[in-house]
């Protein structure tokens, strides 16, 4: 397995990590055997990285990958490396209310993780949105305080802008900015990514499928499940999600000159924007799993990319990537 670190304070991972949400929560029913499976395929080929979130189906995907390591080999388990999302606020029904990143509700999310996951440490700990009604110093104040008494080891960030990384930057090491990162959502490129880098902080990139938009498996008729967000998804509704899948044909015909499939090709172009980045697959399944470990074998060179960019360039997709209620959460889009 390749391997990456993240920035210049953050750990030397596996070049590729595996995004752990799917198996729980937001695309529909999932099949636990077979994510179980996958956790442990992931491990045996080398991923190190395994990113969930305490609100993943309420605390299902933490207890899910804490039976996964338990019942994976001591060597693979010893190597795992849990990143955790914490802060949303959620209802009995499934819905979001907002997120909390007072310093007391930090240490109790933290110790409730701990407790689901089967840990004494969180390798990668973040605030999955900031909390518009807590300065970002204090939430990573107290994830600071955590890391000093052996709870985590490193501090990272989920979807904040340039100003909000350099604020956090200034009270404790970052390891890691996580944040969507794909051909269709290259946002990041202006100023948050030139601020990473100056920083020192790395990339972890989630959506680099954009949920599975961009892989060539999403069909213009596919039904989605009435428990699958996409439904609710702008990219995948109505005439932007013909437009977003004509993108893809585009894909297709240099994927299939290469010989490999369209998959590989979108998650190739993300690990050759830079070693400081890390791509998150959110593989659910075996097959998924494999389809994605082979784009750590495909060299793209400049023609190759010079193509993929006529193909997809930026800015091309149609619609926002998240719904109006959920965009206002995002920092990194102010």
């Amino acid at each position: 397995m390749q391997t990456r670190t993240l920035g210049t304070t953050g750990p030397q991972t596996s070049a590729l990590g595996l995004g752990c949400m799917g198996m729980s929560a937001l695309y529909g029913d999932s099949d636990r055997s077979e994510s179980i499976a996958t956790l442990h395929a992931a491990l045996d080929a080398g991923i190190t990285l395994l990113d969930t979130g305490d609100f993943y189906g309420m605390g299902h995907n933490e207890l899910l990958i804490n039976e996964a390591l338990r019942s994976a080999p001591a060597a693979a388990r010893e190597k795992a490396q849990i990143s955790v999302k914490f802060g949303a606020l959620r209802t009995v029904e499934g819905g979001f209310t907002g997120y909390d990143g007072r310093p007391n509700a930090v240490k109790n999310f933290a110790a409730y993780s701990l407790q689901r996951l089967g840990t004494d440490h969180i390798d990668i700990y973040r605030i999955a949105r900031i909390d518009p009604d807590v300065p970002v110093e204090e939430t990573i104040g107290a994830i600071a305080e955590l890391v000093a008494a052996g709870h985590v080891r490193h501090i990272g960030l989920s979807e904040v802008g340039a100003e909000t990384l350099r604020r956090a930057a200034a009270v404790a090491p970052i390891s890691d900015l996580q944040i969507e990162y794909s051909l269709i959502s290259r946002g990041i490129e202006e100023a948050i990514l030139p601020t990473a880098r100056e920083l020192g902080i790395g990339i972890t990139a989630y959506g680099v499928l954009s949920r599975g938009l961009i892989s060539g498996h999403f069909s213009r008729d596919r039904k989605l499940a009435a428990n699958d967000f996409r439904g609710m998804s702008p990219r995948f509704q109505g005439d932007n999600l013909d437009r977003n899948l004509d993108l893809v044909d585009a894909l297709r015909k240099i994927a299939e000159q290469k010989g490999i499939s369209v998959a590989q090709t979108a998650i190739a172009w993300v690990l050759s924007r830079g070693e400081d980045i890390v791509p998150l697959v959110g593989a659910r399944r075996r097959d998924r799993l494999t389809e994605a470990l082979g784009a750590l074998e495909v060299a793209l060179d400049a023609d190759d990319l010079a193509a993929i960019e006529r193909a997809v360039p930026a800015g091309a997709a149609a619609g926002d990537r998240y719904p109006t209620d959920q965009m206002a959460h995002l920092d990194s889009e102010r």
